[in-house]
């Protein structure tokens, strides 16, 4: 591996609506995740952020959403951060930097330039008021390390100031539940695919139209047979017309019908979005439905990683880019509804190697899918071994993830 590449996460933030409202990026470089020093992850995202942001793109990376970033005292304090744009990009304090007159000068200077400012893994300190008084914006509360005694009286204590609360690793929609009772205002952690029965529920009423729509198109049925099933069903016309008319097309032209959804995007497009179809919320969520988010960003990855021309890597010699966009859009419906190997093989006559990398991780397709789970949960290490033994350097997974970004942000 490179000693100057690295890996990108981006965890999402939502907001008592279960709506994205932005995303926390986290950067390792395969050399600090190597290391026995715990600085050297710290020192190694500084640097390594402001290399991808200004080389990656912020608005490919974000859309119009804010991202929020982990900085250190040495960071902090250098004019660097200035070149990060402060309307998009938010700065997490992290919990080790000392609070002195230094520090606050330069809070105050780059509050003054636009910077979201956040307090990460904080419990409250009295020597931190010069900061909870107008200088801090967020202040995220960890769920897992935080005591529940004591987390009623982080919550007493910070209401007191004019900042927002977030509840970080939240793994549970029970604990979900709690926290926004509780007064947080900002959720982060996969609660949102936990399964549900509401959800459940929802899945139902549409999936067997859903998966013959899906069958289909695999198998390039004629127009007339594929807006007959759209007839069948009102609320997944609804929902894929919500996709479609999202999208920005060179004529700006609206869609109206399912045909001329069909005859505007093309069949290749269209077996897309109708895969994606699913995650739209009934509830109005739509685009910033963070299941649609997982799903989206998760197929298109996988998709442009099986496009990656490298003749010497085995992960790509039986992934095909359709297939692996298809896997990477069932996985999600399979993990978070609880649908059935053997009810998606039955209802959309999946090939056993789809079937088995969803089951069991199993084949080529099994590692790809692998591989974009760990880079989501922010197992980074384990994805560095993954790619070193695949021989794909993480320059590449980071294009890839760039182009997947870049499609999902075209969706709003």
């Amino acid at each position: 591996m490179e000693s100057n590449s690295y890996l990108m996460g981006r965890q999402p933030i939502l907001n008592g609506l279960e709506e994205v409202v932005g995303y926390e990026l986290l950067f390792r470089s395969p050399k600090s995740i190597a290391s026995a020093n715990i600085q050297c992850p710290v020192q190694a995202t500084s640097r390594v952020m402001l290399d991808v942001l200004s080389s990656f793109g912020v608005h490919e990376m974000l859309g119009d959403l804010p991202g929020y970033i982990n900085v250190d005292a040495e960071m902090l304090l250098s004019d660097a951060i200035e070149l990060l744009p402060g309307s998009s990009i938010g700065l997490e304090l992290l919990e080790d930097v000392a609070i002195t007159p230094e520090i606050i000068e330069r809070c105050r200077n780059l509050k003054a330039q636009g910077y979201q400012l956040v307090l990460d893994d904080h419990r409250y300190e009295p020597q931190y008021e010069a900061l909870y008084d107008g200088l801090v914006d967020i202040i995220k509360v960890d769920m897992i390390t935080t005591p529940l005694e004591d987390q009623y009286r982080e919550i007493e204590l910070f209401n007191r100031y004019p900042v927002t609360l977030l509840a970080e690793k939240v793994d549970s929609r029970h604990m979900y539940l709690r926290c926004r009772k509780m007064g947080f205002e900002l959720f982060q952690g996969y609660f949102f695919a936990r399964p549900s029965l509401i959800k459940k529920t929802r899945l139902t009423n549409s999936a067997s139209t859903f998966f013959q729509l899906m069958q289909q198109l695999s198998r390039n049925a004629d127009i007339d047979e594929i807006e007959h099933t759209f007839k069948q069903s009102p609320a997944l016309t609804y929902k894929l017309l919500l996709l479609v008319n999202s999208v920005s097309f060179a004529t700006r032209e609206k869609i109206r019908t399912v045909r001329h959804a069909i005859t505007l995007v093309g069949m290749q497009h269209l077996k897309r979005w109708v895969q994606l179809a699913i995650f739209a919320d009934d509830g109005g969520l739509g685009m910033n439905n963070p299941l649609l988010d997982m799903a989206a960003v998760r197929a298109a990855f996988m998709e442009e990683m099986a496009r990656l021309e490298l003749k010497k890597t085995r992960l790509l010699r039986y992934a095909q880019p359709d297939e692996c966009f298809m896997l990477g859009t069932l996985s999600v419906l399979k993990d978070v509804f609880e649908i059935g190997a053997d009810e998606m093989r039955k209802s959309l006559n999946l090939s056993d190697d789809l079937v088995g990398a969803m089951i069991a991780h199993e084949g080529d397709l099994g590692t790809m899918l692998c591989l974009a789970e760990m880079i989501e949960q922010l197992e980074f290490e384990e994805a560095e071994q993954c790619l070193g033994r695949l021989g794909v350097c993480p320059d590449l997974v980071l294009a890839c993830q760039k182009k997947a970004y870049s499609w999902r942000n075209s969706l709003i």
